[in-house]
């Protein structure tokens, strides 16, 4: 079974500063360590900020998957080679297929 885009995306995102949203509603910013399949993450030099506002810091922080609201990302992950997938129709027809390859073997002549 192959890791879905969100757990890539996170994997792009080692090493950046990211924020996140708790269950619990509590927010972490901090620099991200490493991310597992199940989005546990590992996070070190974090701010904590809790839901009544107050603020605290911790060194290292371990983060069960489960217990993640959302993911807040750098914005110049905008460009990661993941995301900017080109699809069937940015790369060009390649090898013709379709009607106009059984048109030729028709005999049929077509416009290009």
């Amino acid at each position: 079974m192959s890791v879905g885009v969100p757990v890539t995306l996170l994997n792009e995102a080692e090493g950046h500063i990211i924020s996140v949203e708790l269950v619990s509603g509590q927010i972490l910013r901090g620099k991200l360590l490493e991310v597992e399949d199940n989005m546990n993450i590992q996070l070190e030099d974090i701010t904590s900020t809790a839901r009544n506002g107050k603020v605290s810091h911790m060194e290292k922080v371990y983060v069960r998957g489960s217990n993640i609201r959302f993911f807040s990302i750098p914005e110049i992950l905008r460009h990661a080679p993941m995301l900017t997938n080109k699809t069937k129709r940015d790369q060009g027809l390649g090898m013709v297929r379709g009607k106009v390859t059984v048109q030729r073997s028709q005999g049929d002549r077509v416009a290009r």
